[in-house]
């Protein structure tokens, strides 16, 4: 009989969701038949059999697993009969003991008191036991390891005092305020991951350059390409050639594709050049990779980026393919937002791009007024990488990029 277990998938992940079993209690499996579907922060895991044989189930649909549980069993008829029983055996919840019990089984059970030398306890619970002439010898601890708190010692005194009531929480004056008009919504391993994300981002002292790019030249050459590119089945837009203008302002600029080691103060510069996209999914923000961004051409990132955004919103998308950035890119124009402010930053890379959406602005061209086609732009950088100076100049260099379309190597 063998085990499926929830197995370590790297990126630091620790625990996940069953999303759904692709079998039933009972079925006769194949081995490497995918049989569940457990969704992490980062991806949707298939697990499959080691074996071929019958499976009993160990979870149900929607339970969290760690690293190292067991989601089900594979084995013979008379092997799944009894599997799972001796864990469910061990496993069974031991009943808590209240302080109030424990001091009852204190005075109850003198012979099995802690002695003196084993009494753990914080100077100011031994004073209070000493200016109280309380034996804490006498007092059995509830917190940690045996410690004895102070509550333990003023239980033992039978003077404790009434437990204060705390404030309640915002949201449970919200429900008691509006009852069924608010709703709570687990969060997914997905939300979950990006709220913590989030928080670790924002501990990065960071700044942002701003700025816009007459992107004239580039809007033409999609318009004019857009149609060739249908006929083999691709979608180009300008992304593709914002991210090879990317990888360029990156080889000029080598600080800005690198990562901060915080422990042994280093810097890493990469030598690679993989470009993250943010983009939207069902279950919540995801950042998918075109790889070796600078080996590739503008079809190939076009079709490339098709194809993972397939992957995002049928939830195929792999662990892989979502690992692993040098630099990000993240884009509100496709979805209408004019401008992208403080985009915040892809750990552990050190910097973001955030685009605005394209549009007609009037510009000012060897003394004349003209209508452009303006795209603004975020630069975010960590500041203990990258300095203002640098920032600059990356964005000069995106700048001349997006200008002059000709200067990029389209072809990869």
């Amino acid at each position: 009989m063998k085990d499926i277990r929830f197995v370590d998938v790297g990126e630091g992940i620790t625990e996940g969701k069953v999303q759904k079993w692709l079998v039933k209690d009972g079925d006769q499996v194949k081995e490497d038949q995918p049989v569940v579907q457990v969704e992490t922060d980062k991806a949707v895991v298939n697990a499959p059999s080691p074996i071929t044989g019958k499976i009993k189930l160990n979870v149900k649909e929607g339970a969290i697993v760690h690293v190292g549980d067991t989601l089900a069993y594979i084995g013979d008829e008379s092997e799944i009969a009894t599997a799972g029983a001796q864990k469910t055996t061990e496993s069974k919840p031991t009943p808590q003991t209240t302080p109030q019990q424990a001091q009852q089984q204190a005075r109850q059970e003198p012979s099995q008191r802690q002695p003196e030398h084993e009494i753990i306890a914080t100077p100011y619970v031994r004073k209070l036991a000493r200016d109280s002439n309380l034996d804490l010898s006498t007092v059995t601890g509830t917190g940690p390891g045996g410690r004895i708190l102070e509550n333990d010692v003023r239980n033992a005194m039978n003077t404790s005092v009434a437990p204060q009531k705390q404030p309640a929480k915002f949201s449970e004056l919200l429900e008691e305020t509006h009852g069924e008009e608010v709703e709570r919504v687990p969060m997914s391993q997905t939300r979950k991951a990006i709220a913590k994300n989030v928080e670790l981002s924002l501990s990065i002292p960071t700044f942002t350059h701003m700025e816009k790019i007459d992107a004239t030249k580039l809007y033409d050459i999609v318009a004019k390409e857009k149609a060739n590119a249908e006929k083999i089945g691709v979608k180009l837009t300008f992304l593709p050639f914002v991210i090879k203008a990317t990888v360029e302002a990156l080889k000029e600029n080598p600080m800005a594709n690198s990562s901060y080691d915080r422990e042994r103060q280093e810097i890493i510069v990469k030598k690679y050049y993989n470009v993250g996209l943010a983009a939207e999914a069902p279950d919540g923000l995801k950042v998918v990779v075109i790889k070796q961004a600078d080996k590739k051409s503008i079809v190939q990132i076009a079709k490339e980026i098709q194809d993972l955004h397939e992957k995002i919103n049928s939830m195929t998308i792999s662990i892989d393919e979502m690992r692993d950035t040098t630099f990000t890119i993240t884009n509100v124009g496709s979805l209408g937002g004019g401008y992208f402010s403080v985009p915040i930053i892809n750990h552990p890379d050190v910097g973001i791009l955030g685009l605005g959406r394209m549009r007609d602005e009037p510009i000012v061209i060897d003394g004349q007024i003209k209508i452009a086609k303006m795209l603004p732009f975020s630069l975010v950088f960590d500041h203990r990488v990258v300095d203002g100076a640098e920032a600059v100049k990356f964005g000069l260099a995106l700048t001349k990029y997006i200008e002059d379309p000709d200067l990029l190597d389209i072809l990869g």
